[in-house]
């Protein structure tokens, strides 16, 4: 027999009134986190890696009950490496999905094509995947970095191979702001060993052809050649050098820093340079890459590559950013949250944010990989 339930007035009142307040609740409340990012074209492998470390640090988190109650949701869009499909995805993550923050996009021109959107709609954007110098200086409010300049990295590469003897280095450079801002660092470590590329090409982002540069490379009779560009393009470059005859030293940045980008390198993966921006993966004597193979041993995963690296230390600085803007965050309080870290240790490593500074970390170093296909450092 079915009972009919009544209230009494005061039950109703406050029946309504948490009516009203699921109502009124932040839109924001479930802690979504919006990236737009190149899961397919020729940066699909290392995006694919970045994603993973963040998923591998925000399922542990969840698993233990999330921030303040509430579980992270990664919301990862396709955006084709395309800037102009980056700002659409993107602005449908902000007003339909209603992200507190885009996250870990891929790109250099990517990311400077949200620029308008993260202060149109004030939203933060946290470790994005480029060290790019227009992300740093001047400061943006809305921007948070969490690895060091592409600059910084192409700077050391030429320093490195200066100090071991190498007078001739090429230099070949994406056409787009990405290769004209590491190249702004690559000359400036060319100045400071007192020396000028032997040479310095660019190359169209889509679908370049490297049949002329590579014999250019041949005939400079260059010892090493900095291949500034995405993973698929960069493969294919120092492809063609090996097939033209040159046998100098191949260096890369660190948007390259993934396995993926040693599988289309195929037989001639073997010794080439690959710069990195996070400690040696393998070296448990980092607390943060501990933490990371300790959690990826627990997925039945072999171990952790730079790329995921990268994206575990972004997802381990945005969770605490949640943490520290309370319950009930929004985008405004997740910003003001982050700008007031101040020396968080991610494991070894310190962030520290400010008003006149979102850089993150100022680590380099350089990698190379050996005859088992893995980075050594």
């Amino acid at each position: 027999m079915n009972k009919t339930r009544t209230f009494s007035p005061s039950t109703l009142a406050a029946l309504g009134l948490a009516g009203l307040m699921a109502l009124s609740a932040p839109a924001w409340a479930q802690l979504r986190i919006g990236q737009p990012s190149g899961f397919t074209g020729s940066v699909a492998a290392g995006v694919k890696e970045n994603t993973d470390g963040a998923k591998l640090y925000f399922d542990a988190v969840n698993a233990r009950g999330g921030v303040n109650g509430q579980k992270i949701e990664l919301i990862s869009v396709d955006d084709k490496f395309d800037p102009k499909v980056t700002v659409e995805v993107a602005r449908d993550l902000i007003t339909r999905q209603k992200v507190l923050a885009l996250f870990l996009n891929r790109g250099t021109p990517h990311s400077q094509a949200l620029l308008p959107l993260l202060a149109e709609y004030k939203v933060p954007l946290v470790g994005p995947s480029t060290g790019a110098m227009a992300l740093h200086e001047p400061v943006n409010p809305w921007v948070f970095n969490v690895r060091a300049t592409y600059q910084r990295e192409a700077a050391k590469a030429i320093e490195h191979l200066a100090s071991i003897g190498m007078t001739r280095i090429a230099m070949l450079e994406t056409d787009d702001s990405f290769g004209a801002d590491s190249a702004i660092g690559a000359l400036k470590g060319f100045s400071k060993v007192n020396q000028r590329p032997a040479l310095h090409e660019k190359f169209p982002r889509d679908k370049p052809d490297f049949t002329k540069l590579s014999k250019e490379v041949v005939e400079s009779n260059a010892q090493a050649v900095l291949v500034i560009g995405s993973a698929g393009n960069a493969a294919n470059a120092i492809q063609a050098i090996r097939a033209a005859g040159s046998r100098a030293q191949a260096v890369t940045l660190s948007n390259n820093a993934s396995e993926g980008f040693i599988k289309l390198l195929g037989e001639h993966a073997r010794g080439v340079i690959v710069t990195q921006v996070f400690p040696n993966e393998r070296s448990v004597s980092h607390a943060l890459i501990k933490e990371a193979q300790e959690l990826a041993k627990a997925k039945g995963l072999e171990g952790v590559s730079p790329a995921m690296m990268e994206g575990f230390a972004a997802a381990k600085v945005v969770t605490e950013g949640l943490r520290r803007a309370g319950p009930n965050p929004t985008p405004a309080s997740l910003r003001d949250a982050l700008e007031g870290m101040r020396s968080y240790d991610i494991g070894g490593l310190t962030i520290s944010y400010s008003p006149t500074n979102h850089t993150g970390l100022d680590f380099a170093d350089l990698s190379i990989v050996d005859a088992s296909g893995k980075f050594r450092r």
